[in-house]
């Protein structure tokens, strides 16, 4: 089995992961507070993975609430150097249609109330963000998800909105007119916060529906939504154990180092209890 650990972040509904042989469920505190939910270790597809439901088993969790900074948090802590991200969104293009998958390259972000960075108390760090998400995880990502006979999108933009409510027309209207591809409400904060811990980082994105933008289709509704979550999930689940296997064993990208000479605060200027609550973060570079 390999030694590098992959991190598998489960949307709305996709909340266990079938075919994983578990080796044990972790409950964990961070300075960031504890995760959504136990983090379940175990293996797949030859590899070692580790999984986390976003919402929390049985869909507890709130977009806005979600603790993302204890989940990526909690994922570094436990070796994870790679996280495919598995999230329900909102088609805003003709020729997206619901139960495709889109694997964006790019993200906009119009949440409000989210914590999406490691740093402060005392410690400045400016990552580069240009490119948000791993361009080799992403490939293979692609390439599994065609393979089980997915409809795929390589490339787009993802458009992170606050939630809960989803848009009014009027915004699903303005955001079409920025050329955004999928709408959703949490893969910004994920993708930060990854960059930052150095984790490699991609979305699979299932679009359940047209948003509320397409006139000749019903506006989104919980009941549209739940028949084509259990599609996507199963087809998630299936792209997922394609994916493992073709992921490298050795990191050649950048995200890998994405915090060298990112941290402008002197080492003898960042505070004692910052340093040992970010240790997992900073402790390659801050010693």
């Amino acid at each position: 089995m390999s030694a590098k650990r992959i991190g598998i972040i489960g949307g709305s509904g996709f909340y266990k992961f079938k075919g994983l042989t578990v080796r044990d469920t972790i409950d964990m505190e961070t300075p960031f507070g504890g995760p959504s939910d136990a983090l379940v270790l175990g293996e797949l597809a030859g590899r070692e993975v580790l999984f986390l439901p976003r919402h929390g088993t049985g869909h507890r969790l709130l977009p806005s609430e979600i603790p993302f900074r204890a989940n990526i948090y909690g994922l570094k802590k436990l070796g994870v150097e790679w996280i495919i991200s598995v999230s329900a969104v909102g088609s805003m293009k003709e020729t997206i249609h619901p139960c495709d998958v889109v694997v964006p390259d790019q993200l906009i972000d119009r949440s409000r109330t989210r914590q999406d960075t490691f740093f402060g108390s005392g410690i400045v760090a400016h990552i580069s963000f240009a490119d948000p998400v791993c361009p080799v995880l992403s490939s293979v990502l692609a390439t599994a998800a065609e393979s089980c006979g997915a409809r795929v999108h390589r490339g787009g933009t993802y458009l992170c909105i606050e939630g809960p409510a989803f848009s009014t027309r009027a915004e699903s209207q303005l955001y079409r007119s920025w050329g955004v591809d999928v709408i959703g409400m949490t893969n910004y904060q994920e993708a930060k916060l990854a960059r930052e811990a150095e984790i490699c980082y991609t979305i699979m994105a299932c679009v359940t529906d047209y948003d509320c933008w397409h006139e000749t289709e019903e506006a989104v509704s919980v009941e549209m939504l739940v028949s084509n979550l259990q599609k996507n999930a199963s087809l998630a689940q299936r792209t997922i154990q394609e994916a493992l296997p073709m992921i490298p064993e050795r990191r050649t990208c950048l995200c890998a180092n994405a915090l060298k000479d990112t941290i402008l605060t002197p080492a003898d200027r960042i505070p004692q209890e910052t340093r040992r609550a970010l240790d997992v973060i900073i402790g390659k570079y801050v010693k």
